[in-house]
């Protein structure tokens, strides 16, 4: 199937590379990566998503995208991305998110709702208002950003099935390609940002896929945020943990695919 990576001048001041692949007159699915990872990070589900036209880009900060001192706010990213649709001239999308990439989308689905034509949350959270146990860490980092200390940041994320080698190098240089600045104020933005779901309505049909030894997200925050979302569609997997995608991308495209099939 035909892909390229268009480079993509936004409104709000970047340039970020994306994705484009599928048919022209197929539905647009617009996929956003989780923290510290890349559009690359999709690349074991894109092959899977047939009769889409997927668009997959870097956001602000990661892999190729421009990676600015600012802009990082929940609604700023969440602004990017319509901004990103926008650049594609795309009016309107299904919209997968995983793990943060979800509270984003989240984000996008109350701030621009005539933009999100579905939503897809994989392992995506209720609320990350607070400050998280690896944030020390991260306020820690300066430039470069040590490759050891990336490798070894995926522990705070078990996984429960075996994941490809070369998946995960490259999730390993997702990493070492931000400044340390990009990961201190991305984390930032998600940590102070209100709950979208606490802040404004969710009116997308919405499917939330969710791992069931998921140590980072229980299980009572994603049955309320199924229950924020009127008809919100719960599939728990398990013997899955937090990193659904890197887990079992197969799965995701056949629920995603199904879920938004019977989308009118």
């Amino acid at each position: 199937m035909d892909s390229e990576v268009r480079t993509l001048r936004l409104t709000t001041g970047i340039t970020v590379p994306c994705l484009v692949r599928g048919s022209a007159g197929a539905q647009p699915l617009l996929l956003l990566h989780a923290w510290g990872e890349s559009r690359r990070s999709f690349d074991r589900l894109v092959p899977r998503l047939t009769g889409f036209r997927v668009y997959a880009p870097d956001l602000r900060g990661q892999g190729d995208a421009d990676k600015p001192a600012d802009g990082y706010s929940l609604a700023e990213q969440a602004g990017d991305a319509a901004a990103i649709l926008d650049a594609l001239d795309v009016r309107r999308a299904f919209v997968l998110g995983s793990s943060s990439g979800g509270y984003v989308a989240q984000q996008l689905a109350v701030g621009h709702p005539e933009r999100v034509a579905a939503l897809v949350l994989v392992g995506a959270p209720l609320s990350l208002r607070g400050r998280p146990a690896f944030a020390d860490e991260v306020d820690r980092l300066t430039d470069p950003v040590d490759e050891d200390w990336v490798r070894n940041s995926l522990s705070w994320f078990p996984l429960l099935h075996a994941v490809p080698r070369w998946f995960i190098e490259d999730r390993v240089q997702d990493g070492v390609r931000m400044p340390a600045h990009a990961w201190k104020r991305i984390l930032e933005g998600l940590c102070a940002a209100s709950a979208p779901t606490e802040s404004g309505t969710i009116h997308a049909p919405t499917l939330i896929l969710w791992g069931a030894h998921d140590g980072v997200l229980p299980r009572r925050h994603q049955e309320a945020l199924a229950a924020r979302i009127a008809g919100a569609e719960l599939k728990v997997y398990p013997g899955v943990a937090h990193l659904v995608l890197w887990e079992c991308p197969d799965q995701v495209a056949e629920d995603m695919t199904q879920f938004l099939s019977s989308v009118d």
